[in-house]
């Protein structure tokens, strides 16, 4: 019977995880980060699945061979997990293992039809940084440190499109004050507009999972490797690894991380499955 863990039984999955695996499974079992847990036993855990708190996705963790646990997914998914997902708006959810042996058991619930979606992911060691390859900054262009003053929006600093960086940082994090407190993260301004934000959106032990966007009517301007050098040296400041996770089909993204210095880890599939 799949079950529902309180937060405070987080830590009974720690030996479910792989430790070349997703950083979102960490983080949450951690408590760094948001998320659900289910497994198939609330006492001894062997297989379960983190709905990370962004709404973006749910992860498999520990024995993909447990037919106990399979068995029960399929139903499971469409009669719990659908109503809560369909009062956040979500008809389709992402799903993905903590290791590679996940996929196949991913298609034998869900459907051989199900899409997969090749991604990346990069670690930045110290001694890899390419400083030299930091972009110049366009006349009329900032970056600044994302701070307490930036994110209150008030006196002198103040941005017409605040809602951009609080929905960017909200969608993580469950308040301002736990990301000040966990992340690091920067933006490009222009005038008063924020334009570009490159933050710390996943965080386990001193490895942070960053988060990336520039505005469309900004884009081309080299502005994205801008906050993510700042961020980066920020980091290795901190004794902190950056973490790069993007889709193998994002040529512009892959461009940016391999340009600073990042190192291709590993690769995983994530699948976009429909509720039925």
């Amino acid at each position: 019977m799949i079950s529902e863990l309180e937060k405070s039984e987080y830590y009974k999955c720690k030996e479910l995880i792989y430790e070349e695996g997703l950083l979102e499974a960490k983080a949450v079992i951690e408590g760094e980060n948001a998320g659900r847990i289910f497994v198939d036993d609330i006492i001894a855990p062997a297989s379960g699945f983190i709905w990370l708190g962004s709404n973006n996705g749910f992860i498999f963790i520990g024995n993909e061979e447990n037919d106990g646990f399979n068995n029960e997914l399929y139903n499971f998914f469409n009669t719990v997990i659908k109503p809560d997902a369909n009062k956040e708006g979500l008809t389709t959810f992402e799903v993905m293992g903590n290791h590679s042996k996940w996929n196949k058991t991913i298609k034998k619930i869900f459907g051989e039809n199900v899409i997969g979606y090749n991604q990346r992911v990069y670690e930045l060691k110290q001694n890899d940084y390419r400083k030299q390859n930091e972009p110049e900054r366009e006349q009329g262009y900032k970056v600044m440190k994302i701070t307490n003053n930036i994110l209150e929006n008030k006196g002198d600093l103040t941005f017409e499109n605040i809602e951009f960086l609080h929905s960017k940082i909200l969608e993580f994090w469950t308040s301002f004050e736990r990301f000040l407190d966990c992340g690091v993260g920067y933006i490009a301004v222009y005038e008063n507009e924020i334009i570009s934000a490159c933050f710390s959106a996943v965080v386990a032990g001193n490895v942070h999972g960053i988060d990336i966007e520039t505005l469309k009517h900004h884009q081309g301007k080299k502005l994205g490797q801008l906050v993510a050098h700042s961020f980066v040296k920020d980091c290795i400041e901190n004794n902190i690894t950056p973490y790069w996770d993007c889709m193998e089909i994002n040529k512009p993204s892959v461009s940016v991380a391999e340009n600073i210095g990042f190192e291709n880890k590993f690769n995983y599939i994530w699948y976009s499955i429909s509720f039925k």
